[in-house]
């Protein structure tokens, strides 16, 4: 079973539900972990976003790298620019990929207009990680 981390600045937005959908996709095809360089707690537009497409990310938590420096990652995925340059060094032989997805998190406007950027996002992520799956597992 291949290991997934998926990588964000604060775990709360893009790593969660890219977290989401590639465990929805991958199935027992893989572990999945998602964690940030900082932790911010995860964002209730992404559950409630998720929630809107059947997936349930109410139980996920936002971790700190650091908690799996020990973990033999077969993929990690960066999900944002800031992740990319800050991620600490550990070791791995994991394959690296990078997609720099837009924050929904500084979405500014009414709170329909913040959800729409939520929901923008939440497809752009969905369709990426389908395609990682099937080209990858």
């Amino acid at each position: 079973m291949k290991k997934i981390l998926v990588l964000c600045t604060g775990n709360s937005c893009r790593s969660q539900i890219a977290e989401g959908y590639l465990r929805y996709f991958a199935g027992d095809k893989a572990e999945v972990y998602s964690a940030g360089v900082e932790t911010h707690g995860v964002n209730p537009r992404a559950i409630a976003t998720m929630a809107e497409d059947g997936i349930d990310i109410s139980g996920h938590t936002s971790n700190n790298i650091t908690e799996y420096q020990d973990i033999p990652f077969d993929y990690v995925i960066t999900v944002c620019d800031n992740a990319k340059e800050r991620c600490p060094f550990f070791p791995t032989t994991a394959q690296k990929f990078h997609e720099n997805f837009p924050d929904p998190a500084k979405a500014t406007g009414t709170e329909g207009d913040i959800m729409q950027q939520f929901r923008t996002v939440r497809q752009i992520i969905k369709d990426y990680t389908k395609s990682f799956v099937a080209a990858n597992l």
